[in-house]
């Protein structure tokens, strides 16, 4: 058959199987077992390029890949070589795992397929049946699972951690991290080190007080718990006016990064509880808004940073974690780094927890007028949250900024960031509120955004955490909530609310590929090579735009669909094009 025609082929009856798994009487006669991913793959991280292994790539969480098969010369060829649909509306929002020629992808409300990822063939479907009564903040998305041996690990929306078999989807045990009553949910991808699976919960809009937890992968027993908010009697608690820890927030939705060098655990963490009023929680609130650098066989503090004491604007901290050796006045330092939600990159000992620099990366900063040499920010006493109508606006808004709902990558060829933002101003307001457990507790909330035209809108802006400085922007009508991907190609992958997949220059920004999915993306890209082929694949699919944001584009439809591209051997003319 001729390749061409095979490759539409392939396509099609990927799309019409992938419908298919939807009915009750079509039974999927096969199943898959593939070798087991041991520790060492893990540790290849990117550098294994027939798969992509973990959320982040690597443990150095840079969503970089050292394939230059797909390159700023033959990008512009790209082409769709299979789609999988599944039928499923709210955000498609994870990263996939490739192992030994297979897929693995989660989607909205508990979720997972594996596929052939060499031709989107459906190999089998689990969902995680759940309470209907279960409380959501953000949506029923999932970010991804984590692997290891012949297990996958996903976080549910009731808040449990369930091992899965890779062979054919079945539970093989299934821990329960909280009580979702509460408010409790688990959204993020799980990071594996060693031999425990280690994740993180979401619930701070509702004062549930958060922790990071690791399992043993082979039983499902809890290993240990690190609280996120001190309780009566711990360090840091007097940095909680009375008893507000109580309600304290602090939620870890995103992943962690680990640093196999110095065998470190970093985790970031989110907001304070309640979000815009301050009154009630005096102090610092630590260890809300941080990064915590954790002993992984324990659980135990190595040190803390916290990046926005006090915090009344919803500036998370749960931003993806970047580790790499950058060289700081002549000298090499092992570096931690991050684009945060207040607008301000972060460069960070990562043996210590030092503050080294910090710089704006956004385009409107109006929150703090600067940091001090410890990096703390001086707050700009305007841009406090007052009782009653929402004053002028802040910047960034409510939705970053950068999110930790969507991924950066930082290269290891051009040694830069290459961050998704978004550039909206919210005025905000405070207000009283009384604690009920399961309900949200915001204490006020932010205005609609700017409405003028030009106000809110998205970048991709490539970061020199070295120099301090921006080295370039991409601009966007609308806001971006997708991740991007960096390859030794010297290609940034990403997506926009148009619905549009694109491809650009990592030196200079300058777009070199642009693909219409059909919705809007706020997936995380990944690539890897198979038989001498390299693959890019980018999901597209999304429940509505980040709260108070302005309008998504009209076009397009919110139906949930993987595209995978690659750059063929001949010229094709596709149907779809």
């Amino acid at each position: 058959m001729n390749k061409n025609v095979f490759l539409i082929a392939s396509a099609a009856v990927a799309m019409l199987v992938s419908l298919l798994a939807f009915a009750d009487s079509v039974e999927l006669e096969f199943s898959y077992t593939g070798e087991p991913v041991s520790t060492e793959d893990l540790l290849q991280g990117t550098d294994k390029t027939d798969g992509w292994l973990m959320y982040g790539g690597n443990y150095n969480n840079w969503r970089y890949s050292p394939l230059d098969g797909i390159n700023k010369e033959n990008v512009n060829k790209l082409t769709p070589v299979w789609m999988f649909q599944t039928g499923l509306t709210g955000q498609l929002s994870g990263s996939p795992i490739v192992a030994d020629g297979v897929m693995y992808i989660s989607a909205p409300y508990n979720n997972l397929w594996a596929l052939d990822a060499r031709t989107g063939e459906v190999i089998w479907h689990f969902e995680h049946d759940m309470p209907s009564d279960v409380i959501l903040c953000c949506g029923p998305a999932n970010r991804g699972v984590a692997i290891k041996d012949d297990l996958l690990f996903m976080a549910t929306l009731d808040a449990k951690l369930l091992a899965i078999q890779r062979s054919n989807g079945e539970v093989a045990w299934t821990a329960k991290l909280e009580d979702y009553k509460k408010g409790y949910s688990g959204t993020s991808s799980p990071l594996i080190v060693g031999d425990m699976v280690v994740t993180g919960i979401a619930g701070g809009e509702y004062g549930a007080r958060g922790f990071v937890d690791a399992y043993d992968t082979d039983t499902g027993k809890m290993l240990w718990r690190r609280y996120t908010v001190p309780s009566e009697g711990e360090k840091g608690v007097e940095t909680w006016a009375g008893d507000s820890w109580k309600t304290g927030g602090g939620p870890t939705w995103a992943i962690g990064t680990y640093d196999p060098q110095s065998n470190t655990l970093y985790w970031p963490v989110g907001n304070p509880s309640p979000d815009w009023n301050g009154d009630v929680r005096e102090g610092d609130n630590l260890y809300t808004n941080s990064v915590l650098a954790l002993e992984p066989e324990t659980g135990e503090m190595k040190w803390y940073f916290q990046f926005t004491p006090h915090d009344m604007w919803d500036y998370d901290a749960t931003n993806g974690l970047v580790i790499d050796d950058i060289v700081v006045d002549g000298k090499t330092v092992r570096a931690l780094m991050q684009p945060n939600r207040n607008g301000y990159v972060y460069v960070l000992d990562a043996t210590t927890g030092a503050y080294i620099k910090a710089f704006q990366y956004t385009d409107r900063l109006t929150w703090s007028t600067g940091l001090d040499g410890d990096g703390r920010p001086q707050v700009n006493p305007e841009a406090i949250p007052k009782a009653g109508a929402a004053g002028d606006p802040v910047c960034p808004g409510l939705s970053g900024g950068h999110n930790g709902s969507w991924s950066y990558s930082y290269s290891k060829s051009s040694q830069l960031m290459y961050v998704p933002s978004v550039e909206s101003c919210m005025g905000v307001f405070k207000e009283d509120m009384v604690y009920i457990q399961g309900i949200p507790f915001w204490g006020g909330g932010p205005s609609t955004p700017e409405t003028d035209d030009g106000s809110s809108y998205g970048i991709l802006a490539a970061i020199d955490p070295v120099a301090g400085e921006v080295k370039w922007k991409y601009r966007s009508e609308y806001p971006f909530v997708g991740g991007a991907l960096a390859t030794a190609g010297g290609v940034v992958f990403s997506g926009d609310q148009e619905g549009y997949a694109f491809a650009l220059d990592d030196a200079t920004g300058d777009e070199l590929w642009k693909f219409q999915t059909g919705s809007s993306i706020r997936s995380q890209p990944i690539t890897w090579q198979i038989d001498g082929t390299q693959y890019v694949a980018i999901g597209s699919g999304m429940g509505g735009l980040v709260p108070g944001l302005s309008g998504a584009p009209e076009k397009g439809t919110n139906g949930n669909t993987l595209l995978v591209f690659a750059v063929p051997e001949t010229e094709t003319k596709w149907f779809w094009q």
